[in-house]
């Protein structure tokens, strides 16, 4: 585990930030990558690992635990400093948040309409993203963590499989802790910066999908979205330096 890097480390050239893989408007990608990273140099101390797991380039599913609203720009930055910069899937209702859906539009991030008959088809533009090669990033529960420890559900949501399951592509685990300490899990408040927090980010081996490829069979799936919570869990629980509760 290391320092995250400076936002400025590098010439434009060379930086991670100089290169979006990503079809989105790059220069507001950028701009918002680099806001974020500064502002995260100055309040939040980051240890990350190398993420040797994270391919180069191909296809990728990026699944990992979500405990507060800080989780998708903490992880965003990280992937980008790996070298693939993310499409995420996120609800639809955060797009009616003024500014929110701007963002995500100019950002070429992908909006989910759970609970609805719009719900099956807000995985074709992921499984799109997927087969042409981009990183897809998905917090496979869904929502934020519910549990009092902070722990995943275990239960997660099928979305994540059905994605993996439908493309074939790598599922590369990621675990994160200490966001909490910065936002609540639920409701809003102003986040809490001093003392200075820290936060660890681990990246696991693609997750072991062997023996299923039907992402229309619920047996399959369900399996699936199992071993997807499993391996998130047991990165977390790394994290944290102490065991997950039994399921």
């Amino acid at each position: 585990m290391v320092a995250a890097p400076d936002f400025r480390a590098g010439s434009r050239s060379n930086s991670p930030l100089s290169t979006p893989n990503h079809p989105g408007d790059t220069n507001v990608y950028r701009t918002l990558a680099r806001v974020c990273g500064a502002v995260f140099r100055a309040t939040i101390e980051e240890t990350w690992d190398d993420a040797t797991q994270l391919p180069v380039n191909g296809g990728v599913l990026v699944v990992a635990n979500h405990v507060t609203n800080l989780d998708t720009l903490m992880l965003g930055r990280y992937l980008i400093w790996s070298g693939r910069w993310p499409r995420y899937l996120g609800k639809a209702e955060l797009w009616k948040v003024p500014g929110i859906g701007w963002l995500g539009d100019r950002c070429g991030q992908i909006p989910v309409h759970r609970g609805t008959d719009k719900a099956a088809d807000s995985l074709q533009p992921a499984k799109q993203a997927l087969r042409e090669g981009q990183c897809v990033a998905i917090f496979p529960e869904g929502h934020r963590t519910t549990d009092p420890g902070r722990w995943p559900d275990p239960k997660g949501r099928t979305g994540a499989a059905r994605l993996a399951l439908a493309t074939g592509v790598p599922v590369v685990p990621v675990a994160h802790w200490g966001t909490h300490e910065i936002f609540p899990a639920k409701g809003f408040s102003l986040p809490r910066l001093w003392p200075r927090k820290h936060v660890e980010i681990k990246m696991g081996d693609p997750v072991d999908l062997g023996g299923l490829d039907d992402p229309d069979d619920r047996e399959q799936v369900r399996e699936a979205t199992r071993r997807i919570m499993v391996t998130i869990t047991s990165l977390v629980a790394e994290l944290r330096g102490e065991p997950a509760p039994a399921c």
